[in-house]
């Protein structure tokens, strides 16, 4: 699975291998802030903004820095993790980039023409992403880049 660590910029406060929590809320608010106001943004801004873009549901949450530092959004919550989400977003974009898994950039442009929508393509990824995390979790192995691999293959020929 792809590290999130490179893609925040060293304006914050960020660990070199294990952001916080509160760092990755940081950056989202801080790029849903610089969006609103037009301002210049790094390229990892840029590409974070994009998929901002397209949850406006998150708008509110990451308006409000202060907000999205005190929420819980643990799994017994009935809320989704927007941080998590759009965390998720820009992993799979930096999977895609350099084909790791081996396997991912072509398994998604195939689910991506399949679906005809970016976006709906991310979300299956994602899920199949999420699959192989809570595996692995589950078992105490190492990412299985192959079963997730196969998994974006299966929702392709669906």
């Amino acid at each position: 699975m792809a590290d999130l660590t490179p893609i925040l910029s060293s304006g914050y406060n960020v660990g070199m291998f294990n952001p916080s929590s509160d760092d990755v809320r940081r950056f989202f608010c801080e790029t849903f802030r610089k969006q609103q106001a037009n301002e210049i943004m790094t390229p990892i801004e840029t590409m974070a903004s994009d998929w901002i873009r397209h949850h406006p549901e998150y708008h509110e949450v990451l308006a409000d820095v202060d907000t999205a530092l005190a929420r819980d959004y643990s799994v017994d919550g009935a809320q989704a993790n927007p941080f998590l989400h759009l965390s998720m977003h820009l992993s799979i974009d930096e999977q895609i980039s350099i084909d790791q898994p081996r396997g991912i950039r072509d398994a998604a442009t195939s689910l991506t023409l399949k679906l005809d929508d970016a976006h709906a393509a991310q979300h299956e990824i994602m899920e199949c992403l999420g699959e192989m995390i809570w595996n692995a979790q589950r078992n105490g192995t190492p990412p299985d880049g192959d079963a997730y691999i196969e998994a974006v293959k299966r929702r392709i020929r669906q």
